[in-house]
């Protein structure tokens, strides 16, 4: 968190070697009152998946992997900010809307034989989405570290980014280094 990165995110989905249960996150979130905002990733909950996440830790943003209509549905019930995930891997897959969401993750396609929608450590071809405009926010994620992510910014017109496996030393284990390396990096391409 002292890296000043502007969210710190949480991964409730059990497959992910990032995986927290909900009282683990809630313990690492109180170690920094304040700092980042805090956002919470599911893949397709259930309310009641949610509802008791937010009893044990208060979130700031709702990150969903889910289908449009269930997306709306959780934004319709919880009172929060939702970032919706989106795969692309053609300029036909970029969403014109995204609407209840209030921004969207941009990424590529799982790798086949892939166990979980995001996270595995794959780049989106940056280039796609250099002349895309849409008229929501948007950050990009998928296989950004430190030595790409000022390339990644600079060919896709990113404002933001969402990393995760490329600030690791191994599988769920982050490094404070890499997260600061990769949040300077970031940070200088639009000095």
């Amino acid at each position: 968190m002292q890296a000043g990165a502007d969210w710190v995110g949480f991964v409730f989905f059990p497959r992910s070697p990032r995986f927290v249960a909900p009282t683990q996150a809630a313990s690492l979130s109180a170690r920094h009152a304040g700092g980042p905002l805090r956002v919470g990733l599911f893949v397709d909950p259930t309310d009641a998946a949610v509802a008791a996440t937010l009893a044990e830790l208060p979130l700031d943003i709702l990150q969903l992997y889910a289908p449009p209509p269930r997306v709306a549905e959780i934004a319709a019930r919880f009172p929060l900010p939702v970032w919706r995930s989106v795969a692309a891997a053609t300029p036909h897959d970029l969403p014109a809307d995204i609407a209840p969401a209030a921004a969207a993750l941009i990424e590529p396609n799982p790798p086949p034989g892939a166990t979980r929608p995001g996270g595995n450590a794959t780049s989106l071809d940056w280039s796609l989405l250099k002349s895309w405009r849409p008229t929501y926010p948007w950050l990009l994620a998928g296989g950004l570290r430190p030595d790409n992510v000022a390339r990644a910014i600079a060919e896709s017109g990113a404002t933001a980014v969402d990393v995760s496996s490329g600030v690791e030393t191994a599988p769920g284990e982050k490094s404070p280094e890499r997260i600061h390396a990769l949040v300077q990096a970031a940070r200088a391409v639009n000095r």
